[in-house]
């Protein structure tokens, strides 16, 4: 890290990091505080496309954390960005929430059922098997497949539920075809929150406590990677993976002098 130029620019995850179970961790409303008072351009993220900015915005202040909605970047943001790029002003047919559906709603995507030109896979709490019927046709038909985010499972107060990338293996099983993931560990999540805040990565750092998401998407993206230990991974599972991380801290409490 002492070759690295300092850090101007912060990515953060949100779950684990920022908060637990809707608890936020100790030192996170100073580091968040901290960084609005700064001055320095940052993001808040999640894989979870469930929420709109907004949605996350009024959660994240109830739990004493003021996050603007501009500073907040969901997976849902990343894959409408990279639809609009692709294929400006195409077609989709979507299982998602709002924060994904309105993602694509904002850049001019039409969500039918009838020939559209891609078949997105969000995270929904309410995955019917006749929807992804219909998904396995639409791709088998010619639909191209994209997802969200590749996370096979989500919490909830009774224990893990199955998410994106579980239902993503359940569609390629049918039909053939892998996706593409546009959330993490995909570094054009991190390289399109980049460019939002007109930051650049090797005066970037990105916080998160996975290793095989956000560690991973933000050493590939050239960014320097802080790995919190409040979250799913454990001290000893770090000399487990072929790459580390630019520091291990306990918690974002550790990093506020930092900013």
């Amino acid at each position: 890290m002492a070759d690295r130029k300092p850090i101007e620019s912060w990515l953060t995850d949100m779950d684990g990091v920022l908060i637990h179970e809707g608890v936020p961790i100790p030192g996170a409303d100073a580091f968040i505080k901290k960084l609005r008072e700064s001055g320095r351009p940052f993001l808040v993220l999640t894989n979870n496309s469930i929420y709109t900015p907004r949605d996350l915005h009024a959660r994240l202040r109830r739990m004493g954390l003021d996050v603007p909605i501009d500073n907040i970047w969901t997976s849902a943001l990343a894959t409408a960005k990279f639809l609009d790029d692709q294929r400006p002003n195409g077609s989709a047919y979507v299982i998602g929430e709002a924060g994904l559906t309105t993602a694509l709603h904002d850049i001019g995507y039409v969500l039918t059922d009838h020939e559209p030109d891609y078949v997105v896979l969000g995270e929904t709490r309410t995955y019917s098997f006749e929807a992804m019927t219909k998904a396995v046709r639409l791709i088998n038909d010619g639909a191209r497949f994209i997802c969200t985010n590749p996370d096979e499972t989500g919490p909830s107060a009774e224990g893990p539920l199955p998410a994106t990338g579980a239902v993503a293996a359940l569609i390629t099983k049918a039909t053939g075809k892998q996706p593409y993931f546009a959330g993490k560990p995909n570094p054009l999540m991190m390289r399109t929150g980049l460019n939002t805040l007109g930051a650049h990565s090797e005066s970037s750092a990105m916080i998160g406590d996975r290793m095989d998401t956000d560690v991973l998407a933000g050493m590939e993206a050239g960014m320097q990677t802080f790995l919190v230990l409040t979250g799913l991974t454990l001290p000893e599972q770090v000399e487990h993976f072929p790459y580390r991380p630019s520091k291990v801290v306990d918690s974002i409490a550790d990093l506020v002098d930092l900013v």
